[in-house]
Formats: C-alpha cells, sequence, structure tokens
C-alpha cells in the first residue's frame, strides 16, 4: 500500500496532504505498521507485529532502480521490464497527472513470487462482509498475511464461525503514498499490459484515497489502471504506439466493463433472493447455486460482446458471498468509469482530476458517476 519516506509538495486532493498516519495498503488489503503501536479492532498483537515487520523487511531489501538496471548482473529479461516500469510511472506522472512521490523508484527481490495472503469473509445469508477497523482508513473487508499458515489457521476459524471465506495471492501492494514503495519482483513475470496497468493501478491509491470506501478506491484504481495503459500503448490520440499491446489493453479493458455489466446483474437476482424473508440460511445457499447453474448453462454458448474471459473464469469457479465481494470492490460500475470518462472528452487526467476533487465531499463517491442503467 504505499510508501513516502519524504514526501513532496502536492496538492489538497493528495494523500499526503491529508497528513493520514502511516498504514500499510498491501495488494488491496490494509494494514497498520507495527511501529506505530495502533492495533486494529479484532486485530492480535502478534498480527499487528508481523505486518509491520513484513512491510521492513521489503522496505530493507530496496536498492534504486536505475542502480538495478545498469547492473551488469541484471538479466536482459528483467532490464527490460524495469525500464518499461519506469518509463509507466513516468507517464503516471506527466501524462495523468497522478502524484506518485517516490513509489517504484527502487527495486526490492523478494524470496518468492507471492507477496502476501489476502483473507476475506462474507456472512453466509446476505451480501455484507466482516470487516475489520484500522485508524485513520475506518474499516476494511479484508486482512493480509505474511505467512500462508497463519492466513490458513484465520480462514479455518472464520469458517467454524459459520462464514464464507476467500483466501487469495497477491503480488502488489501500496502504502498510501507514505514510504517509497519497490516496484517488486512478483510484478515482473506479470506481461507487458498488466505490468503497466498494476504500476498505475496502485500509484492510483498514492493519488486518491477515501477513508472507509474501500469498493470505490478499488473500482477507481480499476478504472485508472486499465484506461491508463491504453493511453499509454496507444497514445494520447488513440493511435498505436505499440500496435499489439495497444489492441491488448483495449480488449481487457472492454472485458472488465462487460464483467462489471454481469456482476451488476447477478448480484441483482442475489439480493432479491437474500432478501426473501421466507427463505432460510439453508435455502438461500441453495438458491444462489441454483441461479450459478443458471448462469454456467446461459453463457456456456454465449460469444462476445455478450460474454468475456472474466464471466467465464468467474463461472467455472465455486461462488460464495466472500468470493463475489471480492471480485465487487474491484469492479463496481466501471462502464459508468467509462460514461465519466466520455464525459470528459475522453481526457483522462481530466476524469481524475474532477473525481480526486469532489469524492471526499459526498457521503457516496459514485454518486458522481452517470448511471448508465
Amino acid at each position: 500500500i504505499v510508501n513516502r519516506e519524504n514526501p513532496q509538495s502536492v496538492g489538497p486532493g493528495s494523500v499526503r496532504a491529508r497528513r493520514i498516519p502511516r498504514t500499510l495498503l498491501l495488494g488491496g488489503i490494509l494494514l497498520p505498521m507495527a511501529l506505530l503501536l495502533f492495533s486494529c479492532s479484532g486485530c492480535s498483537p502478534v498480527y499487528v507485529a508481523r505486518a509491520g515487520w513484513a512491510e521492513m523487511k521489503i522496505l530493507k531489501g530496496r536498492r534504486p532502480l536505475d542502480e538495478v538496471i545498469n547492473d551488469q548482473r541484471t538479466d536482459e529479461d528483467t532490464r527490460r521490464k524495469l525500464l518499461l516500469a519506469r518509463q509507466a510511472r513516468a507517464f503516471a506522472i506527466h501524462g495523468l497527472g497522478l502524484d506518485a512521490g517516490d513509489s517504484y523508484t527502487s527495486f526490492t527481490q523478494l524470496e518468492t513470487d507471492t507477496l502476501a495472503w489476502v483473507l476475506s469473509a462474507a456472512y453466509k445469508d446476505r451480501l455484507e462482509s466482516k470487516t475489520w477497523w484500522f485508524p485513520i482508513v475506518g474499516r476494511v473487508p479484508y486482512k493480509g498475511y505474511a505467512s500462508q499458515k497463519a492466513a490458513g489457521k484465520a480462514q479455518s476459524k472464520l469458517e467454524a464461525e459459520g462464514f464464507d471465506t476467500y483466501l487469495r495471492t497477491t503480488s502488489a501492494f501500496s502504502t498510501l503514498g507514505w514510504f517509497a514503495d519497490p516496484l517488486l519482483s512478483s510484478l515482473l513475470r506479470y506481461d507487458d499490459v498488466n505490468l503497466v496497468e498494476t504500476i498505475i493501478h496502485e500509484l492510483s491509491h498514492n493519488h486518491l484515497f477515501v477513508p472507509g470506501k474501500v469498493q470505490f478506491n478499488e473500482s477507481f484504481a480499476t478504472f485508472v489502471g486499465r484506461v491508463g495503459a491504453i493511453r499509454f500503448f496507444c497514445g494520447p490520440d488513440g493511435r498505436p504506439q505499440n500496435p499489439p499491446e495497444c489492441q491488448t489493453a483495449k480488449e481487457r479493458w472492454e472485458d472488465y466493463q462487460a464483467f462489471s455489466r454481469f456482476l451488476g446483474e447477478f448480484i441483482g437476482k442475489l439480493e432479491t433472493i437474500y432478501g426473501n424473508p421466507s427463505l432460510s440460511v439453508e435455502e438461500k445457499v441453495q438458491a444462489r447455486a441454483d441461479l450459478l447453474r443458471d448462469y454456467q448453462d446461459r453463457y456456456r454458448t454465449a460469444s462476445p460482446p455478450e460474454t468475456s474471459s472474466l464471466i467465464l473464469s468467474f463461472l467455472g469457479r465455486p461462488l460464495n458471498n466472500a468470493t463475489l465481494l471480492a471480485r465487487m470492490r474491484y469492479f463496481h460500475r466501471l462502464s459508468d468509469f467509462q460514461l465519466f470518462l466520455d464525459a470528459n472528452g475522453g481526457n483522462l487526467c481530466a476524469a481524475v482530476a474532477a473525481l480526486t476533487a469532489r469524492a471526499k465531499e459526498v457521503d457516496d463517491p459514485f454518486e458522481l458517476l452517470p448511471s448508465g442503467s
């Protein structure tokens, strides 16, 4: 999540201008730094200490990015990816107006490709996440673990309490601008388009973060990252600079929007089931399984633009409320973000600036978006 050791002078819409105490946002997970001597609601002192220790190991292992690029021991593929990352960071700053601070000016080689394990949980009979409270950032619907064993133990405990759970890995993080986030070796396995998208996505958190509004923060970053990748590879006028990557970036953004619309429809039907007071918890869970089966049958023979690779992947995996809510955080109303972009003349920099200026003035930042429904 973010780190900036020497915050630069920035405008009123930035994270650092708000003087938010140092927090760790790890791959979409918010974790308090142990050194703050804060604890989160429901977090043990051991958990807090481990979170802080994991972050400090990452920071301690940093090397200046230029040093790694110029090191003769760096293999050519790694050097090429690092150069691309440096270009993406520069584009985010100068092309999109994002506040990057010193993030991604260094590199950390991790021991594995997995940065952390992200655990989320939800109630079985309704679309409501279990949350944990952290200082300043408020309630968030996930916790991060540096140890798979610790994450698995916490998952088992939540399942024993009757929750749906979802445990996944992550390979990227942001500290919201309070430290100089390094580029992690785990990101270098991404293809070029996803690498650029991820860097812009994480820097979007540096630029705009609304405490307690996880779904907006992540969907906003998804929008900026995906459209930013299009602008990076296609050029501001939409003409290809790197034709294959340009086309890939465009197709992935269309794929994301299609999945977002699908989720909206699916969730609407699921909420009708959950809102039926005559159904027991067990009956609601069975009705959810029946709904998923109906959608699987419907999309088995579907073709674009009705379907997308994300929809097919979603329908091919086990579903519970925790997995569903996890996807909702990153894919909420993406087509409406596109409408907002269109309303700003297709200028992503202007759209980001407009949302940044007003996102904290309203109870729900999604109110700022036009509705395509």
